[in-house]
């Protein structure tokens, strides 16, 4: 009886037939794909929610990086600033130049001033020897001062201009046009471009 029942149990666990046994088969591989699947999805949303490494977060705030920027900043504006204070430099250096050698030219005006009166009453075709001499050396200086970029003020005839002409007398004229310069009592000068006397004139009307 025992062998008969042993029979009939080791019946009923095995499949009746190859159909079941392979469905089961099939059920079995898919849960086991269905169990990997979630397993990647699991590993999926587990490394996008993995927060960033150590190693991450030192590259992003690592002090010695905002060091090295801060002072690459502070060596930028200093190279400015220094190119700045050149230029600068120069320009005042140029300024002080030009003013200190107009300041100069201004003091051998007069001596121009009387080389012209003397040589008035002079010709170019003199046959007189010293007026030779003395017409050539105020030719020389002439030439010398018209180098260094000294010129003179044109006024006679010109209409007033208080940028480079000093009124001192005042005349009618009904032949001559409004504000027109009809004298120059002392000539005027420029050195580039800047006055360093201003002409000296009497104006009409």
């Amino acid at each position: 009886m025992s062998e008969k029942k042993e029979k009939k149990d080791e019946e009923l666990k095995e499949p009746k037939s190859e159909e079941e046994a392979s469905k089961k088969a099939e059920e079995k591989t898919e849960s086991k794909e269905a169990g990997t699947e979630k397993t990647d999805d699991k590993s999926k949303e587990t490394n996008e929610k993995k927060p960033e490494s150590k190693k991450d977060k030192k590259e992003k705030t690592d002090p010695k990086d905002e060091k090295i920027k801060s002072l690459q900043d502070q060596v930028l504006r200093q190279m400015a600033e220094f190119d700045n204070f050149r230029k600068r430099t120069e320009k005042e250096k140029a300024s002080m130049y030009s003013a200190g050698a107009g300041d100069v030219i201004a003091k051998f005006l007069p001596v121009l001033d009387n080389f012209e009166r003397g040589l008035a009453d002079v010709s170019d075709d003199t046959d007189d020897a010293f007026q030779k001499g003395i017409l050539a050396i105020y030719k020389q200086f002439k030439t010398a001062l018209d180098g260094l970029g000294v010129q003179e003020i044109d006024a006679l005839g010109k209409t007033f201009d208080p940028n480079f002409h000093n009124a001192v007398m005042h005349v009618d004229d009904k032949d001559k046009g409004e504000q027109e310069i009809v004298e120059v009592l002392q000539k005027g000068y420029t050195y580039n471009d800047k006055v360093i006397r201003y002409a000296m004139v009497k104006v009409a009307n």
